[in-house]
């Protein structure tokens, strides 16, 4: 039997494009689920670094055009499938899922419910808390996207510039899924901490040891590939510490990029987000034990607290309490 779903939402919207102090937080309408939509009562719901960005407009002057206001915001989260639409086989009452929402029209993760076609909602990984399924989906995605942007595969020698960041500590546990070696380089004694406790080979403290030696080191020949999952010129020498034919990349939105040595080219990416690709991380996630690291959970009502928080110093994720 279908649980009641009410009328009204409390939803995180914007009545205009502009800073993270536009947000607000509003009783809107529920939506329903339409064809290929399941409705998710949400539980929790990931920041992202990139929000900013939906706030401001980029997303939608870029992919979305015009915007209807009051606008809802958000891009991930975690819930209870509370509704199925027409057509929905895949999905249940019930069912614990996560969702990517980023510009999704009927309610987002910052938001008590949302409809949301079938393609952006997996089931939760076994293994993972909802809390940990809120906040990983899309930084998961981009950083197995680095991986297999850079071909990395058992044996290859990676390091991975800004590993206990949000998409940085993914990285490491997926590039170890994969059988690489990894040389992770942190922020702090703290990130240092998180790096070893995910299983890096080698750890480096970016902020103040020699990373041409520590590459030098741990890859005598040149290491294979790089990833950055943060910008700025303290990753030059891992860029600069490639063997001949070696790879590096990062994710669209990584500003300052360290220029590669000649004869190698900088890929920039986008993290892939189909179904397919969605299938691939969860089987890497389930494969074992599995660390979402999050410094913070906020309430709902506290959402410009937490997106203020991002231009802080912090370790892996933080997340949002929405329902």
């Amino acid at each position: 039997m279908q649980s009641k779903i009410p009328s009204t939402m409390k939803a995180v919207t914007i009545d205009a494009f502009g800073g993270i102090d536009n947000l607000k937080v509003r009783d809107i309408p529920t939506p329903s689920a339409g064809p290929g939509e399941v409705l998710i009562r949400f539980e929790y719901a990931g920041v992202g670094v990139w929000d900013p960005y939906e706030t401001g407009g980029y997303f939608h002057e870029k992919f979305g055009g015009p915007a209807k206001f009051p606008l809802g915001v958000g891009s991930e989260g975690s819930g209870t499938v509370a509704a199925v639409g027409e057509g929905v086989s895949d999905f249940k009452e019930g069912d614990k899922v996560y969702a990517i929402t980023l510009m999704n029209g009927k309610g987002t993760a910052f938001s008590e419910y949302a409809a949301v076609k079938t393609a952006m909602v997996s089931p939760v990984p076994k293994g993972l808390t909802m809390e940990g399924a809120a906040v990983a989906p899309i930084d998961a995605l981009t950083a197995l996207s680095g991986l297999e942007t850079l071909k990395v595969q058992k044996g290859d020698s990676i390091a991975i510039f800004g590993a206990a960041g949000g998409l940085g500590h993914l990285a490491v546990q997926l590039a170890k899924r994969l059988g690489a070696k990894v040389l992770a380089v942190a922020s702090g004694d703290d990130g240092v901490g998180l790096a070893k406790q995910l299983g890096a080979d080698a750890v480096v403290n970016g902020r103040q040891d020699d990373l041409a030696a520590a590459a030098k080191a741990f890859a005598p020949g040149g290491l294979d590939a790089v990833l950055l999952s943060a910008g700025g010129g303290a990753a030059a020498p891992l860029v600069n510490g490639l063997k001949p034919g070696g790879r590096v990349a990062h994710p669209t939105g990584v500003q300052n990029a360290p220029k590669p040595p000649h004869g190698i080219a900088m890929q920039v990416y986008d993290g892939e987000t189909t179904q397919a690709a969605i299938g691939r991380v969860n089987k890497l996630i389930e494969a074992g034990p599995f660390t979402v690291h999050i410094a913070q959970t906020w309430p709902l009502e506290k959402i410009v607290e937490a997106e203020k928080a991002l231009e802080t110093h912090y370790l892996g994720k933080m997340a949002v309490k929405v329902g």
